[in-house]
Formats: structure tokens, C-alpha cells, sequence
């Protein structure tokens, strides 16, 4: 098997080989060997035994993990792959498993954590998708849900709907020709993710006979699926916000025979056993792993004696139709024309995704794409009982939803074109700036392109503003507070780095929504329910109200809290100490990354952006100013010419610590800088011939 292994001047692996089976052996190989330990991590992950050297903190996922049968619904979905796209994919594994030595030797982490690599199985890039997207479409808020009917009335179930950031989102948009500077399509956005390090976004060129492809792979899974350009077709997706798994309470009982649930038609046998996960410093832990007809038991076990106890079992779609949509990544390769691009996606499961795409014969595509049960509407607002008639699932979502485009498409998480597929969407915001932004100007080029994902304006904060001002402004304020109140007034909305304006708004936003958090109205929901710790971050009070706070900021569904005092109160709080009215946003607002395996402490850098910015670096108001969720990516696709494309990651093209690409597009992420998309195997750096 011969391939050939170059580099640009950013570290990025170009890979060519006689064949698409071949290539995608030299893809495996080479995320091996870049990604060694953020591969193992995930493959552990997915499995359900990354606790085994990640220690305590790693069980609650490992418990989810096995009882959510990851591991195995992915080994299923691939024994229902057409023999194609199962050879395609097993070439992958293969030349993963022969690069791992090799990266484990360069990765210090593996020495740190006792780790050897292992093996993979065929199945196990499914496995790494299924783990890394099954709490995509949030179905832990369906458990706030219940608890905020339960505690406030059904009336408010839908109280903390953010129509907000609680989920992965993305930008994206498309421009058509008659509105660049070259008379050919862009297309540019930017996924949002959790900042991880290593990134959970691989640049790649792959080629072969039959394509030849430039985009953001996921390591650890082959080809690329959301993000790329053929040279003739480039496409990218969105989180449609979507609601697609379900959660249903149980009612288990064991038997002589072992372990039985109630359904709509009475008793019947779930499938049992347990499992023992290893915890490193710590004794082994026994896991029962029980599923019903409904789907796999996430949320309590079977009496250990007799009686019956309630419990929760999630419906996701692999689980039931054994598909998970590989077969339309390998299509997707293959794309020469946007009707490529659809019929694809037609074979597309999950996640649920809207899809921009447009070719160099001037096709556009502007739809959704994904599997979405039909069922009862409160299916998708919470969790429902097992036992009664109705909440079965009927089929699927057909056709899924699709629009023109015109002049230019947008694409950030809101509601308008995937609305009949789910309950809580983004704000408009992001959205709208876009679409304002795009309307200057009839001549973008790709280059100007960096001047919308950089965008700071921050919509979401005219709620709050119009308090700060009222009528004649908050009574009685003190002479600190009524300074604070002029300096917000008069802001320009702009989360700037440099800004103490903004840096002081974010104070008392803050402010405002501990303060709302902590009002007798809400105080029955300060205490989370007893569920396992992977689903806290849904139900933590702090962080709903935050997200929500624009929303809370106007509903009449809480009487008793007086929102002009709540603010008057946060700005004599804030104006009190000096300390939190002085400083720029950039030092409070700082990239948090996620490691499994942090080396050391480090001092991350200060950002731009907020979460209703299109420089969506989330923060937590209420809870923190750091962002752990942001740009995973950018790019920026010519249709004129691949080669004026661009594109760029929050770090570096290379997972070793180190490395001189391990973080050298950092300082570029920063300023909102891309580097040139590079596709001229002359204008690259040989690496090996293997």
C-alpha cells in the first residue's frame, strides 16, 4: 500500500494514495500519529473506560457511556453498513491501528497517564461519532423541563426556553455570485464548539483517483462530513437545533426471570446485565446496564428486591434503525455538483444538521438534513411515560424542511427554516447581524469575510440596556451607580477585548442574574434533582438563568420578581467595589480549553465575543467570564477558485505538545486571521513515502 504524506507551511497533512480504500488507510495512519492521545482518549470515551486512567471525574461519562450502550450501537450500525462504505471505513481503522505506536511515543500524556494504546475495532470511528454527538440535541433539558412544570406548574414548563446557546451551534452563510467581487459563490462560517486541545477539528486535503477534497475532519473518523470543498462543490452545516431522542420514565421490576418494564401493553421482559468500570485510584464500580423496549435505562437501576422503581430510558434514532449516516460521508467525497451534495445528505442520521452548499455551475442548496421521529408534541418537551399509549414513535420527519436562496443564506441556529423540527432554538441574533452585515456590501470577497466572523456586536443585550434606562432610570441610585448607569448607556454594544465598557456590563449581568436566581420565585428549583452528574450542567439554576436571561427579562410568567429593582439593587452592587468596574473585557473573558489531561497550569489569553456575538466565545453569565465553547473552526470557500479559500483552527494542526504546530494558528484565531487553503502538491513539503 502506497502512499504519499506532505505538509504546508502550517503542519496541515495532505494525503495522496492510489485509491480511496488506500487513502483512507493514510488518514488513519496520520491521525494516528498527530492525534495519538486525543484518538485513545475518545475511543476510551466511547467505550465507557476512560475513568480506568483518567481517574474520578471520568465516571460519570463512563457510566453514561455503557448504560446508553454507545459502544455497541455503533458496533451494530456498522455490521449495517453496505460493503463499501464497511471496507472504507475498517481501511481506516487499519491504518490507525498501525500509527498509534508512533504517536504514542511523540505524545507525553500517555507516560503521564500510565496509558499504553490499545486497538481498535472496526466500529470504533462510529463509536467516536455516536459518543461526540449524542448529547447534541440536549435531551437532559427535557429533565429541567419536568422539574420546572413539577415545581412551577405546566404552565412554565417552558419558562427557561432559551431560544439560546445551551447546545453546539454554528455560523454559516452563503453569498451568492451577483454579491462577490469574483462572480462565484462563498460560502464561510464557523462551527461552535467546546474548545478542546487538541481540537476536535482536523484540517485535511485527501486525494485520490476519485476525489480530491480539502476540509475539517473529525480524528478518529474518515473522510470529511461537515466542512469541505471538492474544488467543483463546497458545502457546510449548521446544528439544526433539532429534537430527535426521546426520554421515557420507566417503571422496572425484577422477576425469577430477571428484569421486566411497563409498557403500554403491560409487562415485559428488558434486557440485564452489569458491567464493571475501572477507576484509577479508586475501587471498580458496578454498573447495571438494563434496556427496555423503549431504549437503554440512563437514569436509575432495577430493585434489588421486590416492588417497582421508577426509572429513565432515552430513544435515539442509531439505536433503533441501527444507521448513522457513514455511508453519506463516503458519498459526500465522491460530491462534484450541489445535486451530489443533496442526494448525500438524504442519507444523512445524526446530527441533525442544516446544510449550505453551492457548486462552480452555479447550484445552491439551503436544507436540513438528518432523521427526526414523528411523535406526540410532548415527547419533545419531556420526559413521558413508558406506559402509555401515544408517545410511540410514528416514522420519520419527510421531507425534511428546504428553501431557495437568493442573494445569500444564513445559518445560526435559528428557528425559521428547521422550526417544524424542534422546541428551543437560538435567538434571531446572530442570524440577523449576519444577514445586516451581508446587505453592506455587493463585492465580498474571501478575504473580507474575517470582518463577519468577527463581528462583536452583542444583541441579546438591549433587554437589560432598556432597564438600565427606563423611563428616567432606576430610582435612587447613588452617585457610583448612576455613573455606571451613563457609562453602559452610553456603549456601543460591542464585546471588545479592550473594552471596560463591556467589561463592566458583563458585571452586572452577573449581578442580575444571581440576584433572579436567587428570588423566592425561583428558589424551589435552586436544589437539582438527584440525577447523575453528566446531566448537571442542564440543571443547574444559575446557568439556565443566565442563558435565559433575556427571556426571563420579559415573561409574565414571574409576577413577583420586580425587574427594575433587581437591576437598581445589581448596579449599587456592582458601582460598590471598584474593582469589578474596572479592567477590559479581554482579561475577565479568557479561553478555557478543555484537556483531558491538563500538564501543568497555563494563563490562556484574553478574547473577544460573547455568546449572542457572532464571535460566539461562550461565557456563563452568572457563573463565569472564561469561555470553554467557541469558534472550533473557520473557513472561508471560493467557488471561483479553492485555492483563495481559507481556513483555520483554535490552536494548531498537530496534537503533540510541543510540536511546532501544536498551536501555531493561536495568535491568528485571535485576531480573526485565516491561512490560504493550499491544494498544489509542488507548493508542499514531501514528509515520508509509506
Amino acid at each position: 500500500m502506497r502512499t504519499e504524506v506532505f505538509r504546508d507551511a502550517w503542519g496541515i497533512p495532505h494525503l495522496r494514495a492510489g485509491s480511496a480504500n488506500e487513502l483512507a488507510y493514510a488518514q488513519g495512519h496520520n491521525a494516528a500519529v498527530d492525534r495519538a492521545w486525543q484518538l485513545e482518549v475518545e475511543r476510551h470515551r466511547a467505550q465507557g473506560t476512560s475513568a480506568a486512567f483518567l481517574g474520578a471525574e471520568a465516571l460519570a461519562w463512563d457510566r453514561f457511556a455503557r448504560q446508553a450502550r454507545l459502544a455497541d450501537t455503533a458496533r451494530r450500525c456498522y455490521e449495517a453498513l453496505d460493503g463499501d462504505t464497511r471496507d472504507w471505513v475498517a481501511a481506516y481503522v487499519d491504518g490507525v491501528n498501525a500509527g498509534l505506536g508512533r504517536g504514542a511515543a511523540k505524545a507525553p500524556e500517555f507516560a503521564e497517564a500510565g496509558l499504553a494504546p490499545g486497538t481498535w475495532e472496526p466500529w470504533t470511528p462510529l463509536s467516536l461519532w455516536l459518543s461526540t454527538h449524542i448529547l447534541f440535541a440536549g435531551f437532559p433539558t427535557k429533565l429541567w423541563r419536568d422539574e420546572v412544570a413539577r415545581r412551577l406548574g405546566d404552565e412554565a414548563i417552558e419558562l427557561f426556553a432559551v431560544d439560546g446557546p445551551g447546545t453546539a451551534g454554528s455560523n454559516g452563510w452563503l453569498v451568492s455570485a451577483g454579491r462577490t467581487s469574483t462572480g462565484a459563490p462563498l460560502i464561510a462560517g464557523d462551527p461552535h464548539r467546546f474548545i478542546e486541545d487538541p481540537g476536535i477539528y482536523q484540517q485535511v486535503h485527501l486525494v485520490c483517483p476519485e476525489y480530491d477534497v480539502v476540509g475539517l475532519a473529525f480524528p478518529g473518523v474518515p473522510g470529511v462530513a461537515h466542512f469541505a470543498h471538492t474544488g467543483s462543490v463546497a458545502w457546510a452545516i449548521t446544528n439544526a437545533m433539532a429534537d430527535y431522542q426521546d426520554l421515557y420514565r420507566e417503571r422496572l421490576r425484577r422477576t425469577a426471570d430477571g428484569v421486566e418494564a411497563l409498557g403500554p401493553d403491560g409487562w415485559r421482559p428488558a434486557a440485564h446485565h452489569t458491567e464493571t468500570v475501572d477507576v484509577a485510584g479508586g475501587d471498580p464500580v458496578r454498573v447495571e446496564v438494563t434496556e427496555t423496549a423503549r431504549g437503554p435505562v440512563i437514569i436509575g437501576d432495577a430493585p434489588d428486591g421486590d416492588g417497582t422503581v421508577e426509572a429513565v430510558s432515552l430513544r435515539y434514532v442509531p439505536r433503533v434503525t441501527a444507521e448513522l449516516g457513514f455511508a453519506a460521508i463516503a458519498e459526500l467525497m465522491r460530491a462534484r455538483t450541489v445535486a451530489d451534495v443533496d442526494r448525500a445528505f438524504e442519507r444523512w442520521v445524526e446530527p441533525v444538521n442544516v446544510v449550505l452548499a453551492a457548486d462552480t455551475s452555479g447550484g445552491l442548496l439551503h436544507r436540513t438534513a438528518g432523521r427526526v421521529p414523528l411523535r406526540h408534541r410532548d415527547n419533545r418537551l419531556r420526559v413521558v411515560p413508558a406506559w402509555e399509549h401515544g408517545h410511540e414513535w410514528r416514522g420519520m420527519h419527510e421531507p425534511m424542511p428546504r428553501t431557495e436562496v437568493a442573494d445569500f443564506a444564513v445559518m445560526a441556529n435559528e428557528r425559521v427554516l428547521a422550526g417544524p423540527l424542534g422546541v428551543e432554538f437560538a435567538p434571531p441574533h446572530r442570524a440577523d447581524r449576519i444577514a445586516g452585515l451581508l446587505r453592506t456590501s455587493d463585492r465580498w470577497s474571501a478575504a473580507e469575510m474575517t470582518t463577519v466572523h468577527m463581528d462583536t456586536h452583542l444583541g441579546s443585550a438591549r433587554p437589560l440596556l432598556d432597564l438600565i434606562a427606563g423611563p428616567d432610570g432606576p430610582d435612587g441610585l447613588s452617585p457610583a451607580a448612576s455613573e455606571l448607569r451613563e457609562r453602559l448607556l452610553a456603549w456601543d454594544r460591542r464585546m471588545d477585548a479592550g473594552s471596560t465598557a463591556a467589561a463592566a456590563y458583563a458585571e452586572v449581568r452577573h449581578a442580575v442574574v444571581r440576584r433572579i436566581a436567587a428570588h423566592p420565585e425561583l428558589t424551589c428549583l435552586t436544589e437539582p434533582p438527584p440525577y447523575p452528574d453528566v446531566f448537571q450542567p442542564w440543571l443547574n439554576l444559575l446557568v439556565k438563568v443566565g442563558y435565559a436571561l433575556e427571556g426571563l427579562l420579559a415573561t409574565r410568567l414571574l409576577p413577583g420578581i420586580d425587574r427594575a429593582e433587581v437591576v437598581r439593587e445589581a448596579l449599587e452592587e456592582v458601582a460598590a467595589d471598584p474593582a469589578r468596574t474596572r479592567g477590559t473585557w479581554g482579561e475577565r473573558h479568557r479561553l478555557a480549553p478543555w484537556r483531558a489531561l491538563p500538564l501543568g497550569d497555563e494563563q490562556w489569553p484574553g478574547l473577544a465575543g460573547d455568546h449572542d456575538c457572532v464571535l460566539a466565545t461562550s461565557s456563563v453569565p452568572g457563573l463565569t467570564d472564561h469561555a470553554a465553547r467557541g469558534p472550533a473552526a473557520r473557513y472561508v470557500w471560493d467557488l471561483r477558485s479553492r485555492e483563495d479559500s481559507r481556513w483555520l483552527v483554535p490552536l494548531g494542526a498537530r496534537g503533540i505538545p510541543g510540536d511546532p504546530h501544536h498551536r501555531d494558528q493561536l495568535p491568528l484565531w485571535l485576531r480573526g486571521e485565516l491561512v490560504p487553503v493550499v491544494t498544489d502538491f509542488s507548493r508542499l513539503s514531501p514528509e515520508t513515502t509509506a
